[in-house]
């Protein structure tokens, strides 16, 4: 007999860092998820990726308590940032973009760079190959203030 779904949600969650304190815990709690066997199963699964890279999660919870997690690849920003070497600024001492993209460029990255990234981006994209994997990449480069050279 197969499992009664009981939801899904999102998570956005950082490498390795999952621990049941705000807004990982009250999340799952307040569904009925074992918190703990959550944080090992991810932690487990995101431990050879960069540490504290934010990895976009969907957590499928059924009726049993049980659940399973579709964990996807970090941010095309989160890879941009880093290969352009963006400094941490603000409040949540976090990396950023142009205050005015298409006005202000703050860093640039290379094309071999932006096609690294839609190779590592390509299973999350839809795109069918990294030609057009690296138009969406590129996209996300613009929008963002980094200008792509070469």
């Amino acid at each position: 007999m197969a499992k009664k779904l009981a939801g899904t949600m999102k998570l956005q969650i950082p490498a390795g860092q999952a621990n049941p304190s705000p807004p990982v815990g009250p999340a799952l709690g307040q569904r009925g998820i074992n918190i703990m066997e959550f944080c090992k199963a991810f932690n487990a699964k995101t431990q050879e990726m960069d540490p504290g890279a934010p990895c976009p999660t969907v957590i499928t919870y059924y009726q049993d308590k049980s659940f399973t997690m579709d964990i996807k690849t970090p941010p095309a920003s989160y890879y941009l940032k880093k290969a352009a070497g963006l400094k941490p600024v603000g409040k949540r001492n976090r990396p950023r973009g142009a205050e005015n993209p298409g006005r202000e460029i703050v860093a640039s990255v290379t094309a071999a760079q932006v096609r690294e990234i839609a190779e590592a981006k390509m299973k999350d994209l839809s795109a069918n190959d990294v030609e057009a994997a690296m138009q969406i990449i590129l996209g996300s480069a613009r929008s963002m203030g980094i200008e792509v050279k070469g």
